[in-house]
């Protein structure tokens, strides 16, 4: 089940808030396992993660074989994937390559500070 259910989340679910919810899950097991479940914390995280479901709906064809899961399958009415931009070619001018320039220096700012001061990346 809960493999079927990761497999509509990534269909569904942009990339920060998958990975929000992922960073989160740890913490919300935790909670539960000290015995919180009534606490303000579990709730405010049981907000956070409610939120990330609500799109979260579909179809997921499995095969089951030999102890294994596997997805074989996946569709959703709420998925995020879009075709005509899935591509470099014909994508509509969705992307500009140009873009790519900007978003490259400005995440890659932290990385010439360190090297400015003579710090060495591993």
């Amino acid at each position: 089940m809960l493999r079927a259910h990761r497999a509509i989340e990534s269909l569904t679910l942009d990339r920060e808030e998958a990975h929000l919810k992922d960073q989160l899950m740890p913490k919300y097991a935790e909670v539960i396992y000290n015995g919180y479940w009534w606490s303000p914390e579990r709730r405010m995280l049981q907000a956070a993660i409610d939120e990330t479901q609500k799109n979260v709906s579909g179809v997921v064809r499995m095969k089951l074989y030999k102890g294994n899961a596997i997805v074989v399958g996946r569709k959703s009415d709420e998925s995020l994937f879009d075709e005509s931009i899935a591509t470099f070619e014909d994508d509509a001018g969705a992307y500009d390559q140009k873009d790519a320039e900007g978003f490259i220096k400005l995440n890659a700012l932290r990385l010439r500070i360190a090297a400015g001061k003579g710090r060495k990346q591993s």
